[in-house]
C-alpha cells in the first residue's frame, strides 16, 4: 500500500496571555488508502492534526515538524497559492456540524458549484450537473430540488450529505472527516458511514476519521489512533481496539455502557498525570 500523507513529530502550540497551549505534541503517523481513525477525548488534539494537514490552523498558531508531506510535498513549506489549490481539490476536510460549515446566504447546489469551479475550468452547465450527480451520489433522492434549497431549509442528515459532496465534487485523494456523524441520529450515523465507506472503496482515497466514539471507530476503520493531551498513546488495528494495553484506552472502552449489564455507579476515568508527559 502506498502512503500519501507522512506525519513526523507534528507539534501545534497557541501563545496565550498566560503561556503556551500545545495542543499537538510531536506526533507521527503515515496514511495510505486506508481509514484512519483517531479518537480521544475533546481536547484531546484530534481536530488540530487535521486542520494542521488542510493548513487551516489560526494564523497565531506555531505549527512545527521534521515532516509533514503529502504526495511528497512539504506543506509545511509549500507556498500558500499551492495551498490553496490542494485544499478542497486533492485534499478536502469535512467539519463536525453543516449548520456552521454551510454558507447560509447561498444555496446547497451554488456552493459545490462554486468549489468545483474553484479547482477546475468547467463551465456553468457541467458544474451544475455533476454537482447534481455528486448529490446524487450521496444519496440525495430529489437532488433538483435540494440544488435551490439553502442550508436552513434542510435536515441535520440532508446538510450533512451537502457537506460531503461539496468536499468530494472536486475529486480529493485524501478526506478529513472530523466527527462527520456526532449531530445526526443513529440511522442517519449509518447512511453517512455507508456514504464513505463506498467513495473510499469506489476511488481509492485515504480517510481520516476523526472521532470520540471508539465503538464507531472499531467497527468502521482499518486503524486507530488514540490520543490524550496532544499525544499518540496508543496506535493499533481496528479490530483489536478491544485488546488495547495503554490504560487510558482501557478507561476509554470501559466507560461505554454495554447492554443488558447493570453498572452502578458508572465507571469514571481515571487520568494519571504521566500520560501527558
Amino acid at each position: 500500500m502506498s502512503t500519501m500523507l507522512e506525519v513526523e513529530d507534528l507539534s501545534v502550540s497557541f501563545p496565550t496571555r498566560t503561556g503556551m497551549i500545545e495542543a499537538v505534541r510531536g506526533i507521527s503517523f503515515s496514511l495510505g488508502r486506508e481509514r484512519l481513525g483517531i479518537v480521544g477525548e475533546s481536547g484531546s488534539g484530534k481536530s488540530q492534526t487535521g486542520r494542521a494537514i488542510m493548513g487551516l490552523t489560526p494564523p497565531n498558531a506555531l505549527i512545527s515538524a521534521d515532516r509533514l508531506e503529502f504526495d511528497g510535498i512539504d506543506l509545511l513549506n509549500a507556498p500558500p497559492q499551492l495551498r490553496r489549490d490542494l485544499r478542497g481539490n486533492r485534499i478536502a476536510m469535512i467539519l463536525q456540524d453543516p449548520k456552521y460549515s454551510l454558507n447560509p446566504v447561498m444555496s446547497i447546489g451554488r456552493q459545490i458549484v462554486e468549489t468545483l469551479r474553484t479547482h477546475e475550468d468547467v463551465g456553468k452547465a457541467e458544474a451544475r450537473d455533476r454537482a447534481l450527480a455528486m448529490l446524487e451520489a450521496v444519496q440525495i433522492r430529489d437532488s433538483r430540488r435540494v440544488y435551490d434549497l439553502y442550508p436552513h431549509e434542510v435536515s441535520g442528515g440532508m446538510g450533512q450529505r451537502a457537506m460531503i459532496a461539496m468536499m468530494l465534487i472536486a475529486g480529493p485523494e485524501l478526506l478529513i472527516a472530523d466527527e462527520p456523524t456526532s449531530a445526526l441520529d443513529v440511522t442517519v450515523q449509518l447512511d453517512i458511514l455507508g456514504i464513505l465507506d463506498r467513495l473510499v472503496r469506489e476511488r481509492g482515497m485515504g480517510l481520516i476519521f476523526i472521532s470520540h466514539d471508539l465503538r464507531l471507530v472499531s467497527s468502521f476503520c482499518d486503524r486507530v489512533i488514540v490520543m490524550y493531551a496532544g499525544r499518540i498513546v496508543e496506535e493499533l488495528p481496528a479490530t483489536e481496539l478491544a485488546n488495547a494495553e495503554h490504560p487510558y484506552t482501557r478507561g476509554l472502552l470501559n466507560c461505554m455502557p454495554e447492554i443488558g449489564v447493570g453498572r452502578h455507579p458508572l465507571p469514571v476515568l481515571d487520568r494519571r498525570p504521566e500520560w501527558a508527559l
